[in-house]
């Protein structure tokens, strides 16, 4: 069924189902803070197991997963290297920096999203009085849509090991990425020492991410959690949604990488639009503007009911409160503005 308003803007605006509200309107609850929530105690139990980890914790938002993993593994003075557009580094208002005196290091992506390890190589800095101490190195998986290979995960977990460094995810997106390739969640994370993963972006639940690693770490992240004021109680309520989208709406994943090719395809043809099918792969589509008409652009659709963020190019995010009449919709809406019919 069309839906009455398509938003593309991210996958974080998904509303929650009628099976995931059931489920936390029913959630046994307790005070997370003491460890006596059993459905938040079951639901870091359970993305252990997925993962292979020993041990995760669960957090407000992904800024804070990411930040309370970033503090784990780092102390004042310390520097992680990092992806130049990596959310810990451009998006999470530098928390790293400002909140734990760390120093990030970015260099630039590669064109699959990978950070070139002969390049992390030489930004490493030596053991000396004048240097930030270089303690870990930072991954995003999915960048941009783009999944990481599992053969380049492996070489970055030998790559650290190597050099006594530590390795994060901000595996934001880390389920489309097994869904993508097909694969056990574990076999992206076990190289990690810690992993970042969110439930509200493609996995619909209304709120809340997990660190997820070595308990020494999460210890470490479930202390800076509280300082960070990420302290929760009777939070079961929502860790039950989590618990039914990892049950539910893991599998479903693939849809929304149909609909991005699919709205890939249909975009492609339209003069005026150029689309980055390299970034096709998950769930978002990337779309250059002949000129920078992205903020006309987003105001004529928002006329017909279709939301998108302006930006050239721009991002499209499908998720699951988009179907395929509504792909259709968005391609014969952005055809009509570039002045074209219908093929």
């Amino acid at each position: 069924m069309a839906s009455e308003v398509v938003d593309l803007r991210s996958d974080t605006v998904t509303r929650p189902s009628a099976g995931m509200r059931a489920a936390m309107a029913a959630a046994e609850v307790g005070d997370d803070v003491y460890g006596e929530d059993p459905t938040v105690n079951r639901l870091e139990r359970i993305i252990s197991e997925l993962l292979g980890k020993e041990a995760a914790v669960f957090a407000p938002s992904g800024t804070q997963s990411n930040l309370i993993g970033l503090l784990a593994h780092c102390e004042r003075g310390d520097e992680y290297i990092v992806g130049q557009q990596g959310h810990t580094y451009k998006y999470e208002g530098g928390g790293a920096a400002v909140l734990g005196s760390i120093q990030p290091q970015p260099l630039e992506y590669e064109p699959d999203g990978t950070l070139d390890l002969e390049k992390v190589e030489t930004f490493i800095k030596p053991r000396d009085p004048h240097f930030a101490r270089t303690t870990l190195l930072c991954l995003e998986n999915t960048q941009n849509g783009r999944v990481l290979p599992l053969k380049y995960l492996s070489q970055a977990g030998r790559f650290v090991r190597e050099r006594h460094l530590g390795l994060h995810l901000d595996g934001a997106r880390l389920f489309n990425a097994a869904v993508f390739l097909s694969v056990e969640p574990s076999a992206i994370s076990r190289n990690f020492d810690t992993v970042s993963v969110c439930l509200s972006k493609g996995l619909g639940a209304p709120l809340g991410s997990l660190l997820v690693g070595r308990k020494d770490l999460v210890d470490r992240a479930r202390r800076w959690r509280k300082v960070l004021g990420g302290g929760m109680r009777q939070v079961g309520m929502v860790a039950a949604a989590g618990i039914y989208a990892l049950a539910h709406h893991v599998d479903r994943l693939g849809e929304d990488h149909a609909n991005a090719e699919m709205l890939c395809e249909g975009l492609s043809s339209i003069e005026g639009m150029e689309v980055d099918r390299s970034c096709v792969a998950t769930n978002m589509v990337f779309a250059h503007l002949s000129r920078d008409r992205s903020a006309a652009l987003a105001e004529y659709l928002k006329f017909q009911g279709i939301l998108i963020r302006p930006g050239n190019p721009v991002r499209l995010v499908t998720h699951m409160d988009v179907v395929a009449a509504d792909i259709h919709r968005v391609v014969s809406a952005c055809r009509s503005f570039f002045g074209q019919s219908e093929h």
